[in-house]
C-alpha cells in the first residue's frame, strides 16, 4: 500500500527532507514538521512543485504538547498513512576534554528518544482502531553498541531500535506496522561536521530509495550500507576487553541537528 498521507520530522534538512522529496506526488499529503522555518518552506516548494499537498509546522520535537497537537491535527485532517519519527540531534566528545558534558547528555536524550515518543504516541491508538497504519523510527547502525567516542548518541539509537523492534511484535495482531531505520553514514548536514573518514559514506537521495523500498516492504529492520551493518552486527559479538582499546582510539563526534 502507498501511503497517501505521510508526517516526518526533521524534514527541513538530511534524511526528513530527502523522504519528503521521495514521496511527494500528485495525491500525496505531506505533514512536514522542523525547527528551521526557511529550509522547511524549501523542502515544501519543491514537494509542491513535485505535486504534492504539503503542510508544513516550524516544531521542536522535545515539546511534546506541541507535537501531540501537530500529529494529531494532521491525523485529524488527513488520516495518517505512514509516521517517520526522523528528528534528531548528532553529538559526541569531539572537542570536549574529560567527555560529554551532562546538559548535552540530556539534550541528545530529550531529542532523539523523547522527540521519538513525543511524534508516536499520540497517534498509535488512532492507528489502531483504523486497524492500518506504519511507524517509521529514525534509529542508526551506530545503536548496535557505544563507541566512546559519542555514548550518549548510541545509546538513544538504541533505546529507539531496541523499542521499535518490540513495538512492531506488540502492534502486529492490530495490522499497525512498525520498521526501524539504521542508516550507516549518509551525506547530510549532521556528518558534514564529522572531520574524520566515513566508510561507505552514502548519497543522501539514496538513503531515501532505500528507506522507502523498505518500508514498503514492511521490513522489521532497515539497515545499511550492508557491509557497515555487517561490520556493527560483528561487532557486537567480539568481547568488549577485546575491542575496547581499539574503540578508544576512535574519533568522537561534533554536534549537529537533523
Amino acid at each position: 500500500m502507498q501511503p497517501k498521507s505521510i508526517l516526518i520530522t526533521g524534514a527541513s534538512s538530511g534524511i526528513g527532507a530527502a523522504l519528503a522529496l521521495e514521496y511527494a506526488a500528485a495525491g500525496t499529503v505531506l505533514h512536514l514538521g522542523g525547527r528551521r522555518a526557511d529550509r522547511l518552506e524549501a523542502v515544501a516548494a519543491q514537494a509542491r512543485a513535485a505535486g504534492a499537498d504539503v503542510r508544513v509546522r516550524t516544531i521542536d520535537v522535545t515539546d511534546a504538547a506541541a507535537v501531540r497537537a501537530w500529529v494529531l491535527e494532521a491525523d485529524d485532517a488527513d488520516p495518517l498513512d505512514l509516521v517517520v519519527a526522523n528528528a534528531g540531534i548528532s553529538a559526541g566528545t569531539s572537542g570536549k576534554a574529560g567527555g560529554e558534558p551532562e546538559d548535552q547528555v540530556r539534550a541528545v536524550f530529550a531529542a532523539n528518544v523523547d522527540g521519538v515518543m513525543n511524534t508516536v504516541l499520540p497517534v498509535l491508538p488512532r492507528l489502531q482502531r483504523r486497524g492500518r497504519g506504519q511507524v517509521a523510527l529514525m534509529a542508526s547502525l551506530a545503536g548496535y553498541r557505544g563507541f566512546p567516542g559519542a555514548p550518549a548518541y548510541c545509546a538513544s539509537k538504541a533505546a529507539v531500535k531496541v523499542f521499535g523492534e518490540g513495538l512492531r511484535g506488540t502492534l502486529h495482531a492490530s495490522g499497525v506496522r512498525v520498521s526501524v531505520i539504521c542508516p550507516g553514514y549518509v551525506r547530510t548536514p549532521m556528518t558534514d561536521a564529522n572531520d574524520f573518514p566515513m566508510p561507505f559514506l552514502m548519497d543522501v537521495d539514496r538513503a531515501a530509495r532505500i528507506i522507502r523500498r523498505g518500508l514498503e516492504r514492511n521490513r522489521p529492520r532497515i539497515a545499511f550500507p550492508w557491509p557497515m551493518a555487517l561490520a556493527v552486527t560483528l561487532l557486537q559479538a567480539i568481547p568488549p576487553a577485546w575491542i575496547d582499546p581499539i574503540m578508544r582510539r576512535l574519533p568522537g563526534k561534533a554536534t549537529r541537528e537533523a
